[in-house]
Order: structure tokens, then sequence, then C-alpha cells
């Protein structure tokens, strides 16, 4: 009887302990699974050391675009010509130049005293040229859609295919025939090919422009 009775109880037994490893399966792919989603949303550019042996993923953050300047007693004394404003801030956006009125494409800052000039985003110097109109220029492309110019400098520290990163100096600000007073820069964002307001640019990333 004993014998008919472990005979019995062995298959129940294998049968509970299937159905267990089958529970605990489940759940774990269950968790696994979770976690893979979790990672897959999450971006890591690299690993911080905290100890000798142990390292902790540092999420990625987009860059967002900087000013051009850092020094606090830079103004503006042109702001960008937006076509759709209204006239009294259109008025303030244009230029005299030689008898004539231009629209300005980008933002005039200006300033007593010469300030250093920064890119605002990583990037590679496309172009640097020198005219008397527009004093030293940097042209630097950012991506595929979106290029920084940089003109009315007196000093310029890097040259063509230079690689630049955010908030690196390449310049100093100055005077030309366009802008003969104080010292200034005329700062221009182009984006897909068109001018865009760099005031309101700023401390956004690309993808949000």
């Amino acid at each position: 009887m004993k014998r008919n009775l472990k005979l019995f109880a062995v298959p129940i037994i294998y049968t509970i302990a299937l159905f267990l490893f089958g529970i605990s399966i489940f759940y774990v792919g269950k968790i696994a699974k979770l976690n893979k989603t979790n990672i897959e949303n999450t971006n890591y550019v690299s690993y911080e050391l905290v100890t000798d042996n142990e390292y902790v993923p540092v999420v990625y953050a987009p860059p967002t675009i900087m000013k051009p300047y850092l020094m606090d007693t830079v103004t503006i004394s042109h702001p960008f010509y937006n076509y759709e404003d209204e006239s009294s801030n259109q008025e303030k956006s244009l230029i005299f130049y030689e008898n004539t009125y231009i629209q300005n494409s980008g933002v005039d800052y200006t300033n007593k005293e010469i300030f250093d000039v920064f890119s605002v985003l990583d990037g590679t110097v496309i172009d640097v040229t020198e005219n008397d109109i527009l004093g030293k220029t940097i042209k630097i492309r950012h991506n595929n859609e979106l290029v920084s110019t940089y003109e009315c400098l007196s000093e310029v520290n890097v040259k063509i295919d230079d690689t630049v990163m955010r908030g690196e100096r390449i310049g100093k600000s100055g005077t030309s025939n366009m802008y003969p007073e104080n010292s200034n820069l005329h700062f221009e964002l182009s984006y897909s090919g068109k001018n865009i307001d760099p005031e309101l640019s700023y401390n956004k990333t690309i993808d949000e422009l």
C-alpha cells in the first residue's frame, strides 16, 4: 500500500514542480522584457566611474543652443526682422547703411568693450572670410540643417575645417563699416536654408527648432 502511495505521489510532485517552474519562467521573462523596454527608452553615452570597480550609466541629454557670448553687459542693438511682426517692432530691426534700410537677417549684439564670441553648438567651421562691410566672418555647420554665422569680428581663432565644441571661444567682437560704433557681433542662425530668430532658439535642441 505504501509503495502504491509513493508511486502515485511521484507524478503529482513532478507536475507541481513543472507548474512552479513554468510560472517562474513566465515572470522572469516578463521582468526581463520590462527592463529591456526601459533600457531601450533611455540613451546612454558613457559610464561614470563611482568607485574603482563600479560604473553607473550617464543619461544622454541633447545639447541646447547657447548664446554666442557670456558677458552680462552685452545688449541687442537690432533684433531679428520678423515679416509677421508688428510694424513698430519691424522698424527696430532695420539697419541703416549707405542711405538704405536693410532688414536684419540676424541679431546684432553690442557692448562698450570687446567681448569674447563662442560657438553656440558643436560643429565644423565651413567658412572664414573678411571684408570692410562686415569685418571678419565665421560660419559653422552643426548638422545638415543648422548653420551659425558670426560677423563683425575683430579676431578669429579658428580656420576652415576646424571642429569646434559648444562654448568654445572662436573670436572676439569688433567694428566694421556697417557697425562702426562700440563693439559688435552680428549673429545669424540658418535652419534648412532659412534664417530664424536666434533669440527664439536659445536653450532649445536642434530637434526643437
